[in-house]
């Protein structure tokens, strides 16, 4: 046999025996190599070169982080409330070495082992903190999880809890709960605010007796505020103090106090402490009558009464 034939069905043979000893790894990959059975070390990333004909084999490790679910978990609080509970963790392989070499399947025994915690974590708490402090609950899963799981070169990097399922009497229990608290505490607003109203009030109430004028003030934005409905009748008092002034200088015009006038059926009397003329009541000189010729009501002179208006016209006074 020629030798060049020799060496060149060699020299391929040996380059194809170097090509499938190469192994390619990424970034986020660690190769864990055993030689002869034997644990070495973990290689990587990049190009990785192999004993051939299974001298050196190699286990693939991925170092990303891992988002596994955990399963719902049935269990019963520290106050005996059944719940149902599901969570989620995140981990990463932080040594590949013990990652293979210590168990079997680190992502079933994780899998486990977070199960297992979160429910003796709840089995632990009461409702009440469950549902306020999950934040803590989640440290706590991790916490025990990691210390667990720190023998096989796993890192627990979080925790959260998902889901919280209650039964539904429980579920109606804290709804009438909730609406109860409502309650009070619009109770307790609706209570302050009629005592800082109440409050208010009295110091209104001091200004105005301190400022009469102010009270007429107020009247008088009532009676604008009344105006502005599209009522079709409006009713409303009116205070003698917003007319006394008018009163008494139409009294002084009429004679003063002390003095009687005869002739005209009335009589004025004297002027009370008030400097309001206190005067007979029916009289032209009435407060009534006074007021009545300040707004243009009448005349001042007696009006005809009901024989005179059913005279006929002509007929004289009788004799």
């Amino acid at each position: 046999m020629d030798p060049t034939i020799v060496l060149g069905v060699l020299a391929g043979a040996g380059v194809l025996t170097i090509m499938s000893s190469l192994r390619v790894l990424y970034e986020y990959q660690r190769g864990v190599v055993f030689r002869l059975g034997k644990l070495t070390r973990a290689r990587g990333p990049g190009v990785v070169f192999l004993l051939p004909f299974g001298i050196e084999r190699m286990n693939r490790v991925d170092l990303r982080i891992v988002a596994m679910d955990i399963p719902p978990q049935d269990t019963i609080t520290r106050d005996n409330v059944s719940v149902r509970v599901n969570a989620v963790v995140y981990f990463r392989v932080a040594d590949p070495t013990k990652a293979i070499n210590e168990i079997e399947d680190y992502y079933f025994a994780t899998s486990q082992l977070a199960q297992t915690t979160l429910r003796s974590v709840i089995g632990q708490s009461e409702l009440d903190e469950v549902l306020a402090e999950r934040d803590q609950v989640n440290e706590t899963v991790r916490q025990i999880i990691d210390q667990g799981t720190d023998p096989w070169g796993i890192e627990v990097v979080g925790v959260e809890v998902k889901d919280i399922d209650l039964p539904q009497e429980m579920k109606r229990a804290m709804a009438r709960q909730a609406e109860a608290e409502r309650e009070r505490r619009g109770k307790v607003i609706a209570a302050e605010g009629e005592f800082q109203a109440s409050m208010k009030l009295g110091e209104a109430a001091r200004v105005m007796a301190e400022q009469p004028i102010a009270l007429q003030l107020r009247y008088l934005q009532t009676v604008v505020e009344i105006a502005a409905e599209n009522n079709s009748t409006t009713l409303f008092p009116i205070p003698i103090d917003l007319f006394r002034p008018l009163l008494e200088r139409m009294g002084g015009d009429q004679g003063g106090g002390g003095q009687t006038q005869q002739g005209s059926g009335r009589t004025t009397l004297p002027v009370g402490s008030t400097g309001a003329p206190e005067l007979a009541s029916g009289g032209a000189g009435s407060p009534e009558a006074i007021l009545r010729n300040a707004l243009g009501m009448g005349s001042g002179a007696p009006s005809a009464t009901r024989e005179e208006k059913e005279r006929a016209p002509g007929e004289g006074p009788e004799e």
